[in-house]
């Protein structure tokens, strides 16, 4: 059984479905939802460059012999070797298995500032990013409408809190589509957007060499985007947010990408946990103390070789792939198929979104910048995306773009159909206003 259908979870069943022969055990895949995110295109499903059925695979498309049950793992018993599942209708049920294998992943770290939960939105999902990208575009046609300039201000003013990867490629994209699409929006034009990245350390993308993020930083500075450095988020309200040197910027837009924690479900299925919330897994990826558990991914502490396992790997989705597959192969092993072997990977590969046919990123001991590193950034991703349909999907989204300009239509109410009550629908039922 494998609880968690994301990059590490999808890469295991894969890899187990080859291994163990087809009458020799069955494979079952518990997630929330019958889709792999492939989230490094998240940016670009938001900014309009793909469309956003194209950024996720079926996972009923990659996985043949492996049977997917759709809800949740709210229980665990070591002990009789059983799971209960919760299914989306609220049905439990006790699951027994033999194999067990964690790939709950991660979600947004949130601090305790006051009014974050409340009016901030993550950048984690599928549905975050459509949102947000219908939320720019109802800015701008607020604004726009609007005759007064401390509302435009208030509504042309993006704050993006977090300086790493998924901040930076976000505000990126974003900006670069809102861009394009101001054009449209002649009183919004003359306004001006201002566009703010809060970091609170003293650089931006503490993953990767700082001459590279020296290069983004002043890439998007070039850009009129304002970087505040050493900053934190003290406040974040309706109307705008509160900044650690006591200023108030009126906004209506907050994005925080801070981070991620493991699955908090974790706390609650008998594992054994590190400071921070991870399972504790040995070298072969085994939880510690466990016969016939294993995890991977985001939310397993997996020894990092580059530190001689004396830190975990970082929860990237190129550790997740490597992982995966390997607890597969060890598993199998446990079965009698192979033999085991230890988690080796080490990073190689890292890429950042620029937007604007940019990017910053390193190949081994190469570094590359500009329009080379973002070519680059496409293959790469490119090659890693599961799938042949998929491939082919993303290829033509980007090509067919090339000679447009891009899409503006604020979709937001896809998904969310109207009330039959005819004055709901004069209002135009589940819409959610700006005001």
């Amino acid at each position: 059984m494998i609880v968690g259908g994301g990059f590490a979870g999808a890469s295991a069943a894969r890899k187990l479905e080859r291994l163990i022969p087809r009458q020799a055990a069955r494979l079952v895949l518990v997630n929330d939802v019958n889709f792999l995110l492939y989230t490094p295109f998240l940016p670009e499903a938001a900014a309009g460059t793909l469309e956003p059925r194209h950024v996720v695979t079926p996972l009923r498309d990659i996985l043949h012999r492996t049977y997917l049950r759709l809800g949740a793992v709210t229980g665990h018993d070591p002990a009789a070797r059983t799971v209960q599942l919760t299914s989306h209708e609220d049905e439990v049920e006790e699951l027994r298995y033999d194999q067990l294998l964690l790939a709950l992943g991660s979600v947004s770290r949130l601090l305790p500032v006051p009014g974050l939960a409340e009016h901030a939105v993550g950048f984690k999902s599928l549905a975050d990013a459509i949102w947000l990208r219908n939320h720019i575009v109802e800015t701008l046609e607020a604004a726009n409408a609007s005759e007064h300039p401390a509302r435009r201000e208030e509504l042309l003013t993006y704050v993006f809190v977090g300086g790493g990867y998924a901040g930076l490629e976000a505000l990126a994209e974003l900006q670069d589509f809102a861009v394009d699409a101001i054009e449209r929006y002649p009183r919004a034009r003359l306004h001006g957007m201002h566009w703010i990245l809060v970091e609170a350390t003293d650089r931006v993308l503490p993953e990767i060499d700082p001459d590279l993020a020296d290069y983004a930083a002043t890439e998007l500075r070039a850009r009129g985007i304002d970087i505040r450095l050493g900053t934190r988020l003290e406040e974040a309200g309706a109307d705008g947010v509160r900044l650690s040197t006591g200023e108030w910027i009126p906004t209506r837009t907050i994005v925080w990408t801070t981070g991620v924690i493991p699955h908090p479900s974790l706390s609650s299925l008998g594992l054994p946990l590190d400071g921070r919330g991870r399972v504790l897994v040995d070298s072969h990826l085994r939880v510690e103390g466990m016969d016939g558990v294993w995890a991977v991914g985001d939310c397993a502490a997996v020894p990092d070789p580059r530190t001689g396992g004396k830190a975990p790997s970082p929860p990237t989705a190129q550790h997740a792939v490597r992982q995966g597959p390997l607890a597969a192969r060890n598993i199998a092993a446990e079965l009698g198929i192979g033999t085991a072997k230890p988690f080796r990977y080490r990073t190689r590969v890292a890429f950042v979104n620029l937007g604007r046919h940019k990017a910053v990123g390193r190949l081994g001991p190469q570094k590359f910048r500009g329009f080379v590193a973002w070519w680059m950034a496409r293959t790469y991703h490119m090659s890693r995306i599961p799938g042949l349909a998929r491939k082919i999907r993303a290829v033509a989204d980007w090509t067919v773009g090339l000679p447009f300009r891009r899409d503006v239509a604020e979709v937001g109410s896809i998904g969310h159909p109207r009330p039959l009550r005819a004055e709901e629908y004069a209002r135009g039922g589940t819409h959610r206003p700006l005001d």
